[in-house]
């Protein structure tokens, strides 16, 4: 025993070393996960998964991500170990991570091996906006952040309420994501829950898979009054513009939803909700 220690003893001071908590969570694909100590090297394989880790204070403990996760912007300055396409398993295994965190419909093979190769690995796949503070939560508890997690949980929470206490006149929305089809989502996407806290009916709700394509002749049956699109840039609105006859056209209620603000589930959604209220709000002034 180290003599400083002996004589914190005899002096009746009381001493003891703090204890790193273990972590006991399951995923969202029904895996049991037990660390028993935080997670200090861990490889995040999703842009919103990294915001979600900055988020929570926990972004100093992120080794290795994949491309595209530029947001905040220390996330440009860490490792790329893949992109959409695949992933890097030797450069992965090399690294040593002591915690994986991916999306469920992606690299599902790989992310196999990894878990096989003996790595533990979180699998994270929401689709509702109460799905974000749990998912806080759980990576705050993985990571040692449960404190900052809770706090990031609680004003998710509080933002999204303050939203849905506004009493708004309804208006019949469609979303169209990005320019390449008439794609669009159904009312199991976070996005349609953000469409109905800001007053907005889903021309599309009902439909039947996630994300449909539609026809440009069942936009013109619905008639929106307005419509939003995640592009990056206003040039889809030009197509609009030779179907004058749907009521969005006509008012000049086209939209752009900063893409990132509402396509990835962690804090920052709030702010893409508050975009798509004020849009909302814009039109129905007129």
């Amino acid at each position: 025993m180290h003599w400083w220690r002996t004589l914190l003893l005899l002096t009746g001071i009381v001493f003891s070393l703090p204890v790193l908590a273990s972590c006991e969570v399951t995923d969202d694909a029904g895996h049991h996960l037990k660390l028993p100590h935080p997670a200090k090297r861990i490889v995040v394989l999703a842009p919103d998964l990294v915001e979600d880790m900055f988020a929570i204070g926990a972004g100093s403990q992120v080794i290795a991500v994949v491309k595209g996760s530029d947001y905040p912007r220390a996330a440009n300055k860490i490792l790329q170990v893949g992109s959409y396409s695949g992933i890097d398993l030797e450069r992965i295994v090399t690294l040593k991570p002591d915690l994986i965190i991916a999306w469920k419909y992606g690299f599902t093979r790989q992310i196999a091996v990894l878990r096989e190769l003996g790595f533990p690995v979180y699998i994270s796949a929401p689709s509702k906006l109460e799905d974000v503070p749990h998912l806080l939560q759980q990576l705050g508890c993985l990571t040692g952040k449960t404190a900052s997690a809770d706090a990031a949980a609680r004003e998710f929470e509080q933002s999204i309420s303050q939203l849905a206490a506004v009493k708004r006149k309804p208006l019949k929305v469609f979303f169209q994501i990005d320019t390449y089809t008439l794609q669009t989502i159904n009312q199991d996407s976070w996005i349609n829950q953000v469409l109905a806290l800001c007053g907005g009916q889903n021309v599309f709700a009902d439909a039947n898979i996630i994300a449909p394509v539609v026809s440009r002749e069942a936009v013109f049956v619905a008639n929106p009054d307005v419509i939003l699109n995640d592009s990056t840039n206003d040039s889809w609105k030009k197509t609009w513009q030779s179907w004058p006859e749907i009521q969005a056209v006509k008012s000049q209620h086209l939209y752009t939803v900063t893409p990132d603000l509402i396509a990835r589930a962690g804090p920052r959604l709030v702010k893409g909700a508050r975009q798509v209220c004020d849009y909302l709000d814009a039109a129905r002034k007129g």
